[in-house]
């Protein structure tokens, strides 16, 4: 108890010599503006290049009135301004009409990009069938030309044991030297027999066409 009313009894003797101390201080008063306009020094580098345009002349004017010695003629924009003023404005503050056109071509482009769109879509799905028969065959194909391979390659690699006999191991060198030429000669009876095909179609294709117009055969001394 007897510890807080020294406590209170401290800060009451703060704030007294503290209210004594502010009693004692006088702040200054603000500046006073002179009556008339104030124009800067040009020729001072101190000077804010601002105070020394247009701006603070109009400043100047919308203060003083008549008074600060400003032309009111000169505070309007010259053409130049005016024309730069015009186009922000057409940039930034459209007209209505403006706004309408801008809003229904961005609608129509957006109307466009949907129906192609959707166009596409239906041009897929159309050929959807189509696209999965074509996949089918596809992995068909792929399916049967593997297992011919494995075929294939099994039929060389009983050839190669039959030549080599079958107590040499499949994975020796001497086996796969064998293998190796054994396919080479098997790819080049197979591109042998396509060539040989090809003249066939050819000649068959030949005798066709001269069988339907047999005055193309007819030398012509005869």
């Amino acid at each position: 108890m007897a510890a807080s009313v020294r406590r209170a009894r401290s800060l009451l003797g703060l704030a007294t010599s503290l209210g004594r101390g502010s009693r004692d201080y006088r702040a200054p008063p603000p500046p006073r503006r002179s009556p008339g306009p104030w124009w800067p020094d040009p020729d001072d580098p101190l000077t804010p290049r601002w105070q020394l345009g247009p701006r603070y002349a109009a400043k100047q004017f919308a203060r003083h009135g008549a008074a600060s010695g400003v032309a009111a003629g000169s505070l309007w924009p010259s053409r130049e301004q005016l024309r730069e003023l015009e186009a922000e404005e057409r940039e930034w503050c459209p007209s209505l009409a403006a706004m309408q056109e801008s809003l229904r071509v961005q609608r129509l482009a957006e109307e466009q990009k949907r129906q192609a769109r959707e166009q596409l879509v239906a041009e897929c799905m159309a050929k959807m069938p189509q696209m999965i028969e074509s996949w089918r065959r596809q992995q068909q194909e792929r399916r049967e030309k593997e297992q011919a391979d494995k075929e294939r390659r099994a039929q060389l690699q009983a050839e190669a044991q039959e030549r080599l006999g079958y107590h040499v191991d499949p994975r020796s060198a001497r086996f796969q030297e064998l293998l190796q030429d054994l396919e080479k000669q098997q790819r080049k009876r197979l591109k042998e027999e396509k060539q040989r095909q090809k003249k066939e179609a050819r000649a068959a294709a030949l005798a066709a066409a001269t069988a339907e117009d047999p005055a193309t055969s007819v030398a012509p001394g005869s």
